[in-house]
């Protein structure tokens, strides 16, 4: 018996464990591993440099793996607006980027693909003000690197 309730709350604190946003090298950790196993055309990682993501199969794919391993997308589920809201908000109020991620997170009613879906949902938030945060972010990033 003891045994049990031993094993079982190892279970609840495993399952109690919350979301923690990712950090700038785990993302860049996520991203490489979603080119090998989706590999991008020249002109592809060119465009998504530039912010640009091409409605594309290719690109489809690899945003569906980022999403996933980021684990701001389930197939099932669909988008995790709480992850996306701690990951994304940066310097919006919780309560604008909350409305934001909940208006690009459709429940899928015209039953696309999988990364249909998320393409859908990041090409919504890339034109949000969620996107400028983000474009914000990275123009601060990249001048770090000059």
């Amino acid at each position: 018996m003891k045994i049990f309730l031993v094993v079982l709350a190892l279970v609840g604190a495993v399952l109690a464990e919350e979301w923690v946003p990712k950090k700038l090298n785990d993302i860049k950790e996520i991203r490489s591993e979603c080119l090998v196993s989706n590999p991008l055309s020249a002109d592809q990682l060119t465009a998504m440099r530039n912010l640009v993501y091409p409605d594309e199969e290719a690109v489809r794919e690899y945003l569906l793996c980022v999403c996933k391993k980021w684990e701001i997308f389930c197939e099932h589920e669909g988008w995790h607006v709480d992850r996306i809201v701690k990951q994304f908000k940066l310097s919006l109020d919780e309560a604008e980027a909350t409305r934001i991620a909940e208006g690009c997170a459709d429940k899928n009613e015209q039953k696309s693909s999988a990364a249909a879906w998320v393409y859908r949902g990041h090409k919504c938030l890339m034109a949000s003000k969620i996107g400028d945060e983000i474009k914000e972010f990275m123009k601060k990033q990249l001048a770090k690197k000059a």
